[in-house]
């Protein structure tokens, strides 16, 4: 079950259980919020790579996975997108062979974002980037 803890204001923030559900019911949520502010020309982008990171925190961590965003305070700045899990061992981004099914979430992730990076929390770590204009 979704657990919303934060949708008002210049920020978003929900909690989703370690289930294959939770990657769809992700997008569905960002998109919704972007629309919300306005910001509609960063749902494909943003949805796409939040998915990715979803994805990979259910393939690598289990219990409740993280999803914030923090919309952008100056007309040119930056959507903060960032994801939680309760492992702590950062993700290693590598390079996937062209028959390889999988291991190319976080080259989308570099490749698409303005910055991207991790960051260690009280449990576990955060990934997150920054998508930047045009709006």
């Amino acid at each position: 079950m979704i657990c919303v803890i934060h949708t008002e204001g210049d920020s978003a923030e929900w909690t989703f259980p370690a289930d294959p559900t939770a990657v769809r019911t992700a997008r569905t949520v960002v998109r919704s919020q972007l629309r919300t502010w306005g910001l509609d020309s960063l749902c494909d982008v943003t949805a796409l790579l939040v998915s990715e990171l979803v994805t990979n925190a259910l393939r690598h961590a289990t219990g409740p996975i993280g999803v914030r965003l923090v919309r952008p305070s100056e007309p040119l700045g930056a959507l903060l997108v960032e994801v939680s899990d309760p492992l702590p061992n950062p993700p290693l981004e590598r390079v996937a062979h062209p028959e390889d099914e999988g291991g190319r979430g976080l080259q989308l992730v570099a490749s698409s974002s303005r910055r991207w990076g991790t960051r260690p929390g009280e449990t576990g770590k955060t990934v997150w980037f920054e998508l930047g204009p045009p709006y």
